[in-house]
């Protein structure tokens, strides 16, 4: 008996000695997690340490993001200033062009390379039409330039369908065949017999704009030789059906003969709408400048 006394009187004693050193061993392992020694021998605070290195990594974002996004002012400012460029390119070219289809007209060469040089350069010829192979490209529209003008790079339509009447002339003073395109005729006046008032047999004198061969282009259809219905310009083509020389030249308004097709069916207006870019790019970089300066600069909470 006095041996089991003496045993419960020992564990009562030894366990909460030993909870007492459990609490002080983990209390002291909490903190000592939380000290780091450095090599001099002083401590330094671990939360310290990790709040300091989270905010450099928030600082270097954002500065990363800062210059990231000056990228967008920037770049649209250099897309203002080429959209500059390219109007200057396209009021000289419109210009070219109204001095090509302006000035004084000159004898057609007779060599067709040479020919090919000209393009939208005025041009005169003497002889006759030889209206039995007669080519219609179509659909097409009257040309109106005044109109074309003031619509460029619009959707409107005249409404209005008909064909340009395409002709082999005979050129009496070179001696060769080529093809002009009298002008625009109404759907219902397509057929020769139509117009017969148009389709003179006599000399005529002819001048015109030269018209070089085209591609063609995406959703247009192909040329249809056995029905005779074109849809672009094709020279080789148009040249091996009528016998005449791959040279083409678009009349004059005031070639037209009365009661036949409408000449001045050259388009040369070209789409402008350079100045709308220029306002659209330099506006977006004024306020995305402004944005930026706010944000980065100023402080502005946004």
């Amino acid at each position: 008996m006095t041996s089991l006394k003496f045993l419960l009187t020992f564990s009562t004693r030894l366990f909460p000695t030993t909870r007492k050193q459990n609490v002080i061993n983990i209390k002291r392992t909490f903190f000592l997690d939380r000290i780091i020694k450095r090599s001099d021998g002083r401590c330094l605070d671990f939360q310290r340490l990790c709040s300091s290195a989270a905010a450099k990594a928030v600082k270097s974002e954002d500065s990363f993001l800062k210059w990231f996004l000056l990228l967008i002012p920037v770049t649209t400012f250099g897309l203002g200033t080429w959209q500059v460029k390219r109007r200057e390119w396209k009021l000289g070219l419109i210009n070219e062009l109204h001095r090509l289809t302006t000035a004084e007209p000159i004898p057609l060469p007779p060599d067709p390379l040479e020919v090919n040089e000209l393009e939208y350069r005025r041009v005169k010829v003497r002889g006759h039409y030889d209206h039995s192979k007669e080519l219609y490209v179509m659909p097409r529209s009257p040309v109106n330039p005044e109109k074309e003008a003031r619509e460029a790079g619009s959707l409107s339509s005249s409404g209005e369908i008909g064909a340009n009447v395409i002709t082999p002339f005979h050129c009496t003073d070179l001696g060769t065949t080529i093809l002009v395109n009298r002008g625009y005729v109404p759907k219902q006046k397509v057929r020769p017999e139509t117009r017969m008032k148009g389709q003179v047999e006599d000399e005529v004198d002819v001048v015109g704009v030269v018209r070089l061969t085209e591609s063609r282009k995406p959703f247009v259809p192909n040329n249809d030789v056995n029905r005779n219905r074109w849809h672009y310009r094709d020279l080789e083509a148009m040249a091996s059906v009528t016998g005449a020389a791959p040279i083409f030249i678009d009349a004059d308004f005031e070639s037209t003969i009365p009661g036949g097709p409408v000449g001045g069916q050259t388009r040369v207006t070209l789409r402008n709408e350079h100045m709308q870019y220029i306002i659209t790019w330099y506006g977006l970089c004024a306020a995305t400048s402004y944005m930026w300066w706010a944000k980065f600069i100023k402080k502005i909470k946004m």
